[in-house]
């Protein structure tokens, strides 16, 4: 049983619904205004700063908008991989070149993404990464994310360590998605900061793990 269970908590399932209902009220107005301060802050990262390499994501719908930090960070020179997702739920990648390289694709019953249309680099590009930004539905005090479900990023996590590599991890959100507790599992691995509209929050205890 997992710490929600314990604690008379929320569970995942439910703590999802409420966070995506609060996003689908969100007016274009209201994502494109946060997309623009999200990109300021996450700009002034160092760990973005100085990285040559950044595993990213587009993000769909009312997710906090992601191009304008992808463009700024091509612009600088970064090599931007983007995730392309397989039938499995795993995540293979290829490289950012702009807007236009992007294609939209249909998964199945899913909300259709936007994925790189160039070479596919294979599921282990990531590894070579800087930093890694992830997307979420939330972060907690602990650096602990909740992430859609699927389970995509708890691959790439699982990957990353297996691989030796340690890029800085990095969840995009709202200001209202950093929250005090969110259910944690076993498998779970926190992140190094989060960034949101109004700031950057690090998480102190990311590299020894959460309590």
């Amino acid at each position: 049983m997992d710490q929600a269970g314990r604690e008379g908590e929320p569970d995942k399932r439910t703590l999802r619904r409420e966070f995506l209902t609060v996003r689908g009220g969100l007016t274009p107005d209201d994502v494109r205004e946060a997309a623009t301060a999200l990109a300021r802050r996450a700009l002034e990262l160092p760990e973005l700063a100085h990285a040559r390499a950044v595993a990213a994501y587009v993000s769909v719908g009312s997710e906090p908008g992601t191009l304008a930090l992808l463009d700024a960070l091509r612009g600088r020179g970064v090599r931007v991989l983007l995730p392309v997702l397989l039938p499995d739920n795993d995540l293979d990648w290829g490289v950012y070149a702009g807007e236009g390289s992007l294609a939209r694709v249909q998964h199945g019953g899913r909300m259709p993404l936007l994925e790189p249309s160039g070479e596919r680099l294979g599921p282990d590009a990531v590894t070579g990464a800087d930093a890694v930004l992830l997307p979420g539905l939330a972060v907690d005090s602990r650096g602990m994310r909740l992430g859609r479900g699927g389970g995509s990023y708890d691959r790439v996590l699982a990957r990353l360590e297996r691989a030796g590599a340690d890029p800085a991890l990095v969840v995009l959100l709202y200001d209202a998605e950093v929250v005090e507790r969110v259910p944690k599992e076993p498998h779970d691995r926190p992140v190094h900061a989060v960034v949101t509209p109004s700031g950057v929050r690090r998480f102190r205890d990311a590299q020894r793990g959460a309590e």
